[in-house]
């Protein structure tokens, strides 16, 4: 089993490349593995954009409609890894075992979202090149769309994910 795996995600508004922690999260760095070979990443929104705090993308396609998923896995917030500045962590509802496809990358040192405070959130992953791409896009104007806040104005999704 590789300890690290490898990626580059393709925006529309440029690439970026990530490293997913699979010996600390094997069940999250395996489920968004999964969802790459699959590919369901391609022509997905980041649709939640908060300056300051996170950047979310993964379920929802183009319109904002959503999109379906695998099954849950388990929250592996315990993993020892913290919510820190370019971490990728995946978003979840207020059951700690609802993460499917949806992900999150942190603009900032987020400790609140840190394992144990609200059951944590699991960190999988890190940008290691391209930061510039994820401040560009923290940097897109943000409107609602129906029930939806902090949705872009314009469209900021994922063309490809591909395995370096």
């Amino acid at each position: 089993m590789n300890e690290i795996i490898l990626l580059t995600i393709t925006t529309s508004l440029g690439s970026f490349d990530i490293e997913l922690y699979q010996k600390e999260a094997p069940i999250t760095a395996n489920n968004f593995v999964e969802y790459v070979e699959q590919n369901f990443y391609e022509n997905t929104l980041f649709h939640r954009i908060i300056p300051g705090f996170v950047i979310q993308g993964g379920g929802f396609e183009i319109g904002m409609s959503p999109k379906e998923t695998n099954p849950p896995i388990k929250n592996e917030a315990d993993n020892g890894l913290k919510n820190d500045k370019y971490t990728l962590s995946m978003a979840r509802t207020q059951d700690l075992d609802s993460a499917t496809s949806q992900f999150f990358i942190n603009l900032v040192d987020n400790k609140s979202l840190d394992y144990p405070s609200m059951g944590g959130y699991a960190v999988f992953g890190k940008v290691i090149s391209g930061e510039e791409i994820i401040d560009e896009i923290a940097s897109v104007r943000t409107t609602n769309v129906g029930p939806y806040q902090d949705v872009p104005v314009e469209d900021v999704y994922i063309i490809k994910v591909e395995k370096k």
